[in-house]
């Protein structure tokens, strides 16, 4: 049969073989896909795109259809193509495009992702505080943010990841001018340097007692904002040991990042962009971009379209502080100046919608999103059983690690000591990421690490268990010396399961551009139910023909090497046994 040109997905094939039909028949070809059928028993494939041509050029659309059908039926590659209701065209494909398509995923390393246009795309995510421990709130962050950068990468685009830490500014200050008073020793150089007398958890419980004392009285805070001055000024005692409370925190939140298999190419903060800020806000006052306003300096960022009232931009307040949004802008020059990208995505809590929007607009308006487009990727809360954004027993804020280690210990118990350690780890961790990243990233979940480890339902234990009952099933045709050989589609089962396996690509291109790993997560276990149905249906070793069992296991190398793939780029790894 003859292929057409371009990518070799089976569904751009199958696209390009309609585009064609539709162009033969004289008919525009804007909007003609290939979408799995609605009704599986009757087709694999649908077209829809008659009923708008239809309308347009006043026809009856079953006519329309059939000039195009007649053209597709010319083509091998269908077994049948049918009108179904108004105009619908339904299409089988043949056993053998569907072998070859199986065999050509097989091979392909990627598992036949196909490259997009290359760009380099800047992905902001994770967010931490210095002196403070990662916590639930992170936890979506963290884990759609490493998916969309497994993604993006798959689909051959130039990423650098950045965790963005929160590692400057009055805090900084509270803490610089409270540690010296509990150790003294840090009011000069020495030994401390390389060998701190502060831990992490010593951090993250001094911080809410100085910052507690400080909201209470004037005289501590005027200390810290001293401090803090003394710091932005680059005092060298002040730096230093702001460089020491940094590496402490971040040696600390890495273990987290390493938990959770969150990559990180850059772990830069809001700190680098601090010496950027002086000149420009100087060049925006003198472009007639940043305006006094009651003493303060804003941007005004409202446009004649809105919806409703967008607020000016506060670059910095009447007594001369910067903000958040005054750091997020230079940090937006910076990484122009630093790393001309096309694309900056920033995965972060929807509720700071608002400020991304004034961000990004007053980045515009200065000129320095020339080219690149800006991206605020929102997502909901992690809420408890209440619905409620989750917190501890006592009322507090969750830590990220006890979760996950609580996930983990539940996964344990599940499975029985006979697990192990690494097992366990990915088990529960996965068990966590596939519960966030199954959740269209705007709505909230529930956190429940019960029914999460579960190994029933739409849970990552479940799609987990499908790749490791697959890799025993190969091991014990090594063991019987049964190698795979080529595919033979015969039985509907066979034919769901490479359906479902050549639509990897246009999924990850679907979730790459709606930012929504939950599409991927909702293939993955539907790959997994279609597996199970397949192989209880369709006797793999247990096939008394040569054949059909070298076919079979063959598909089942497929259906492994399609959900792995799947897996990986959600972050979800997959454990030697379960």
């Amino acid at each position: 049969m003859t292929m057409p040109n371009g990518p070799t997905t089976l569904i751009s094939q199958v696209e390009q073989w309609l585009v064609s039909a539709f162009a033969d028949a004289g008919l525009d070809t804007h909007g003609v896909r290939a979408v799995p059928a609605q009704r599986p028993d009757l087709a694999d494939l649908q077209c829809n795109a008659i009923m708008p041509l239809a309308a347009s050029l006043k026809r009856p659309p079953r006519e329309l259809a059939e000039e195009v059908a007649a053209r597709l039926r010319r083509q091998p590659a269908f077994a049948s193509v049918d009108i179904a209701g108004p105009g619908f065209i339904n299409l089988r494909l043949s056993a053998r495009l569907l072998a070859e398509a199986a065999q050509r995923q097989l091979a392909d390393a990627g598992a036949g992702l196909v490259a997009q246009p290359r760009e380099r795309i800047v992905i902001d995510f994770g967010g931490p505080n210095v002196a403070k421990p990662l916590h639930v709130g992170h936890l979506r962050s963290l884990v759609i943010g490493e998916s969309l950068r497994r993604i993006l990468v798959a689909l051959g685009h130039d990423v650098i990841s950045d965790v963005h830490l929160g590692d400057w500014g009055l805090q900084m200050g509270m803490l610089i001018s409270e540690l010296p008073l509990l150790w003294p020793e840090l009011a000069v150089p020495g030994a401390w340097r390389d060998a701190p007398p502060f831990d992490m958890d010593q951090l993250q419980s001094i911080y809410p007692r100085v910052a507690a004392a400080c909201k209470a009285d004037a005289e501590r805070m005027a200390l810290a904002r001293a401090a803090t001055a003394r710091l932005q000024a680059g005092d060298t005692a002040s730096v230093a040991l702001w460089e020491v409370i940094r590496r402490v925190s971040l040696d600390a939140q890495r273990r987290d990042f390493a938990l959770l298999d969150a990559h990180f190419d850059e772990l830069h903060g809001e700190s680098l962009a601090q010496p950027l800020i002086p000149p420009m806000i100087d060049d925006l006052l003198a472009r007639g971009i940043a305006k006094p306003s009651e003493g303060a300096l804003v941007v005004e960022v409202a446009e004649p379209g809105d919806d409703a009232p967008v607020p000016p931009l506060l670059l910095a307040k009447s007594d001369g502080a910067a903000l958040y949004a005054t750091t997020d802008l230079a940090t937006i020059l910076d990484r122009q100046r630093r790393l001309a990208p096309q694309r900056i995505v920033y995965v972060v809590d929807q509720r700071q919608s608002l400020h991304f929007e004034q961000v990004f607009r007053a980045a515009r308006k200065a000129g320095y999103a020339d080219g690149m487009a800006l991206v605020h990727v929102g997502f909901g809360t992690v809420n408890g059983p209440d619905g409620k954004p989750y917190k501890t027993r006592d009322g507090g804020v969750a830590r990220l690690g006890e979760l996950l280690a609580d996930a983990v210990e539940r996964a344990r118990e599940r499975r029985g000591d006979d697990t192990g350690e690494d097992a366990a780890e990915a088990i529960g961790v996965g068990a966590v990421k596939f519960a966030d990243l199954s959740t269209y990233r705007t709505s909230g979940y529930v956190f429940d690490p019960e029914r999460m480890v579960s190994f029933e339902g739409r849970t990552g234990p479940y799609v987990q268990y499908a790749c490791v009952r697959i890799g025993s099933i190969l091991e014990k045709a090594d063991a019987q010396g049964i190698s795979p050989g080529p595919v033979f589609v015969v039985e509907p089962a066979e034919r769901s399961l490479v359906l479902l396996c050549a639509r990897l690509p246009e999924v990850a291109g679907s979730a790459a551009a709606n930012y929504a790993p939950n599409e991927l997560a909702e293939m993955a276990f539907a790959l997994a139910q279609a597996f199970s149905r397949f192989y209880g249906e369709c006797p793999v070793l247990g096939s008394d023909d040569a054949k059909v069992r070298a076919s079979r296991l063959t598909l089942c190398m497929l259906a492994r090497h399609v959900l792995s793939r799947a897996l990986y780029l959600l972050g979800i790894a997959i454990p030697k046994r379960m």
